[in-house]
């Protein structure tokens, strides 16, 4: 669901979830989003959301309505969208784009943000030195990635193109994810924290490192994923 956040010179006044298909802008007490401002039409502007999209059309307003300072008369809104209305702004939040960020901070941790030993890398190439096949098959391969099964991000999926990604939540489990060519394995970096243990298509991730494979399903803080190569 959209929303639109009512604001007067960087505060914010009120918040309106987008639940319903017309919502009108204006002076007057009838309308939806009510701005009580002289500089503000009685019936100012009117959003229309369809299915996933959301329009915004001035009603002839006489001061006009304006998205990111450009003037407009109809205007298909996109998330981050200012719309200058008088002297207030209503800024345009997709939840839908919320969405996508927030899955990669629940689940995509930087390695700063994580509690565990330092992991063991490989030695840095010689100068000189040939790439080795494996590092052939990094650049060539096309990355895995996984599907998130459940919870309210269920569906999005997550490309794994780094040699390392870490999953989880710090203090509950976090585990991370290993890329070496076509080959992926997974590990579990939290060990000991009381909080129960990672699970790889049922069964418990103890302390080794376990290779993954196509059509496999983690449970990580909660959260079940698929694993899929293809």
């Amino acid at each position: 669901m959209a929303r639109m956040i009512l604001s007067l010179n960087g505060q914010t006044l009120a918040e309106y979830n987008l639940s319903k298909e017309r919502y009108t802008v204006g002076r007057l007490p009838d309308n939806d989003i009510r701005i009580d401002n002289p500089a503000v039409s009685g019936h100012h502007a009117l959003i229309i959301n369809i299915l996933n999209d959301s329009f915004l059309e001035d009603l002839n307003s006489t001061n006009g309505t304006y998205v990111n300072g450009r003037l407009i008369k109809k205007h298909a809104l996109q998330h981050g969208d200012s719309v200058t209305v008088g002297h207030h702004q209503l800024n345009f939040i997709d939840n839908e784009h919320d969405d996508v960020d927030e899955v990669e901070k629940t689940l995509v941790l930087s390695r700063e943000e994580l509690r565990f030993d330092r992991i063991a890398e490989p030695p840095p190439e010689r100068p000189g030195a040939a790439a080795s096949p494996g590092a052939a098959q990094l650049l060539q391969a096309p990355p895995a990635r996984l599907q998130i099964l459940t919870g309210p991000f269920a569906g999005r999926e997550l490309e794994l193109k780094k040699p390392l990604t870490t999953l989880g939540r710090p203090g509950i489990q976090v585990v991370a994810v290993t890329r070496r060519g076509e080959s992926y394995t997974i590990v579990n970096m939290q060990r000991g924290s009381g909080k129960g243990l990672p699970m790889v298509n049922g069964e418990p991730l103890a302390g080794s490192a376990q290779p993954l494979h196509d059509n496999d399903v983690l449970e990580v803080a909660g959260v079940k994923m698929g694993f899929f190569t293809g």
